[in-house]
């Protein structure tokens, strides 16, 4: 199926929305030609034109033409870009060269493989970039006490200005086809806004967002359904602001319908549909549009339970056929079980990007449901352990070298920030080889009373045992009032005891006789 590239920005002759034709999809099975000549049967064919003519940045201003239709890709791809500075530059042919210096994706046909394992908030090498957002911000403005009337408008004229709400600042993110990734936070943290904007139903007020490929989006419970139409008229509304032709529509209203399991209903007004009903057609829709991107909202929540595990067995057969997928969710189990990667959000801010394990854990110490059994990486808690130092005294000079009998002081420095406990205990663990804890020292009862900065703890040993051997120290942090772990870290630096035992970790006296 051929399809068109199309660059969406700021001052272009037509906004992506509101009074611009829909784009074209291509022939399809025997259908018309795509492109502006299925707008004007007079007008030339865009493939035997100098490919040059339709870039924008050599457009004539004044020159009407079809600035929508920045190239036609031989691939697989309806892809836009938008910018929310005024006066940008043109976004260019995204069909020919990608926005952002990569050689365009979707320049020849290619088959979707297996997404590849990356690390923490990476696209893989030579993957492709399907969504690119640099520097996204969003602000609404709220009106508390907005004119009801023409006499109060002039009344109030020259009054203060609606109040600034940032729902995101500043927000970077890339993400590679095949990635599954999801979105998490706590209520009110910009997901939602952020899914949108990438979706291209909101312009961002600052920055730019780049999409490359066919977008099925499920983001609001009803949204793209007419209460007054049936199932049958909604699933031909819907799949048509979708992409769509009735050919293919047609095609695939059998299976829509079995999927969403709505056939008993399929005539009747959605008006008279439950929620989960709402959300069986709407995703059915959604996964049956053959799109690169799939981005659903927390609408899933309301299905049933065996709808939602339906959902996400589609969403695995997605992610085997190497489509980028999107969602935003409460449930952090099901993002660690899902998604290579995860964003965390707080206050429109992006605070973490990479590890679904780690951001989970992140999200889930700010929460304040992080359960007892899984601290919070130290990287990312609000203590945490930052060095380790051996001397003989607190405070003097490194040694690493010790004799048995000799006094050790190991110094943990721990850098505290706000909302740390206000008490904690350190439990700091002496390990050997195969990480086998030696001995273990902790804190006073009670635990320490610490504020945020920089503190250190010092444990001294007044005397060594008969060691032998290189010794690891691995710290644990935890609430002294709930006892709730907050964190751990096994340093790299070791420190040496040198025992008068030629090999063997402990010095023992024994005796050996022979008896018989």
């Amino acid at each position: 199926m051929a399809r068109h590239s199309s660059a969406y920005q700021r001052g272009a002759a037509s906004p992506p929305w509101g009074r611009r034709p829909a784009a074209p999809r291509g022939p399809v099975d025997g259908a018309a030609p795509a492109g502006p000549a299925a707008l004007d049967p007079t007008a030339p064919d865009p493939s035997a034109l100098d490919p040059t003519a339709l870039d924008p940045a050599t457009l004539d201003p004044v020159t009407p033409s079809y600035p929508e239709v920045a190239a036609t890709a031989p691939g697989r791809s309806d892809s836009w870009g938008y910018s929310g500075a005024d006066g940008a530059a043109p976004a260019g042919r995204l069909g020919a060269v990608d926005p952002f210096g990569a050689p365009d994706p979707f320049g020849a046909p290619d088959s979707l493989g297996a997404p590849e394992q990356v690390g923490p908030g990476e696209v893989a090498p030579g993957s492709a970039v399907v969504i690119q957002g640099t520097g996204v911000s969003k602000r609404f403005v709220s009106y508390s006490n907005r004119a009801t009337s023409l006499k109060e408008r002039f009344v109030r004229r020259g009054g203060p200005a609606g109040d600034d709400f940032w729902a995101l600042r500043d927000v970077d993110v890339t993400i590679g086809r095949g990635q599954t990734v999801g979105l998490a936070g706590a209520n009110g943290s910009g997901k939602s806004t952020l899914l949108k904007v990438l979706a291209g139903i909101l312009r961002p007020t600052s920055g730019e967002v780049s999409v490359q490929g066919r977008i099925a989006s499920l983001l609001e419970l009803g949204a793209g359904f007419n209460g007054e139409l049936s199932g049958r008229d909604n699933v031909y509304l819907n799949a048509s602001l979708l992409g769509l032709s009735k050919r293919e529509i047609d095609r695939l209203f059998d299976s829509i319908v079995d999927f969403s399991e709505l056939r008993h209903k399929i005539d009747d007004d959605v008006k008279h549909y439950s929620s989960g009903q709402y959300v069986r057609l709407g995703f059915a829709v959604a996964v049956h549009v053959d799109p690169d991107v799939l981005l659903v909202d927390e609408v899933l929540a309301v299905g049933d339970e065996a709808f939602q595990r339906k959902c996400l067995a589609k969403i695995a057969e997605f992610r085997a056929q190497g489509r980028t997928i999107l969602f935003v969710t409460h449930s952090l189990d099901l993002i660690e079980s899902m998604c290579d990667r995860i964003l965390v959000l707080e206050s429109g801010s992006l605070i973490y990007d990479g590890n679904p394990a780690v951001g989970t854990k992140l999200l889930r110490q700010k929460l304040g449901s992080l359960p007892a059994e899984g601290p919070v990486s130290w990287e990312y808690a609000t203590v945490r352990p930052q060095s380790v130092a051996f001397s003989p005294d607190p405070g003097g000079l490194p040694l690493v070298q010790y004799d048995p009998g000799e006094r050790l002081t190991v110094s943990v420095e721990l850098d505290v920030t706000e909302g740390a406990p206000e008490r904690i205990y350190l439990h700091t663990y002496i390990v050997g080889q195969s990480e086998v804890p030696i001995w273990m020292m902790e804190t006073p009862p009670g635990g320490l009373a610490v504020g945020p900065g920089r503190h250190i703890v010092d444990f001294s040993v007044p005397h060594l045992p008969e060691l032998l051997g290189a010794f690891a120290v691995k710290v644990h942090v935890s609430d002294a009032t709930t006892g709730a772990p907050v964190t751990t870290r096994r340093f790299e630096e070791l420190f040496g005891v040198s025992g008068p035992q030629a090999d063997g970790l402990l010095k023992v006296d024994y005796e050996a006789r022979l008896r018989g």
